[in-house]
């Protein structure tokens, strides 16, 4: 599935200057596989750390901020050796590791040979109170779900996504109906990777509408992790009132 924001990334390698990058985003919108994807096809090695799967590791930053020492443990507990302009660092879910984003600082002002890049959800990230947060010392890269281009992509109707990029108005005109008729099923699967990967595979109405549903589930039990016991409920009142509102 192709994201726009790889060339982003291919940008942030190449340079002179190049800060640790945070990818922020919500949840599902594909910046672990984005990320991954990167790694493959862009380095000759790549050290994945998830956080958030691997509690042992969320008090890496704790004591110091020691590159040294962090870049060892990383590669005895991945088994990959890290070399500083051939390998990428991924660390994943970065909002569990107590003063993980605090250390960004010290790459970048101490390592900044290291290809680094951290990711986690938007409001983990924001909300995250336990932390200094090293401002002027990262990039930032927005990750959001498919564009109407990238689900033209991802449904295999690389010819009209192409007319669509390239702004081909008169070509446009011609397959206007056709064209409006994607427009109708971008609206209502909208633009979740895996949303997206189910009606590319099956065209499966249903199929799309309970991934959406689960989706959704989802993100309201995330509500917990970063809010008071007693406001959720407002919260929730809250979110289940979108769709009334825009409408």
């Amino acid at each position: 599935m192709y994201r726009s924001n790889i060339e982003q990334l291919i940008k942030w390698k190449s340079m002179a200057k190049r800060k640790p990058l945070i990818v922020k985003g919500a949840r599902q919108t594909g910046k672990t596989w984005l990320l991954k994807e990167f790694g493959k096809t862009a380095y000759q090695n790549m050290v994945y750390i998830n956080f958030e799967e691997n509690p042992a590791l969320q008090n890496l930053f704790i004591n110091d901020f020691d590159i040294t020492r962090i870049i060892t443990v990383l590669e005895v507990f991945s088994g990959v050796k890290i070399e500083k302009e051939n390998t990428l660092i991924v660390l994943d879910e970065i909002q569990s590791a107590e003063k993980g984003l605090t250390s960004l600082k010290y790459f970048y002002e101490n390592a900044p040979e290291y290809h680094i890049i951290v990711a986690g959800s938007l409001l983990g990230i924001l909300l995250h109170n336990k932390t200094s947060f090293p401002v002027g010392k990262v990039d930032f890269m927005d990750m959001y779900p498919l564009s109407f281009y990238e689900f033209m992509l991802a449904i295999n109707e690389k010819n009209i996504a192409d007319l669509i990029l390239n702004k081909q108005w008169d070509m446009m005109n011609i397959f206007h109906d056709k064209i409006s008729e994607f427009l109708r099923y971008y609206l209502f699967v909208g633009g979740m990777p895996e949303v997206v990967k189910a009606f590319s595979e099956t065209r499966d109405w249903i199929k799309v509408r309970e991934i959406q549903l689960q989706l959704l589930n989802a993100y309201q039990g995330d509500f917990a992790k970063y809010a008071p016991r007693e406001i959720i409920s407002r919260i929730l009142m809250v979110w289940n009132s979108i769709p009334s509102q825009l409408s």
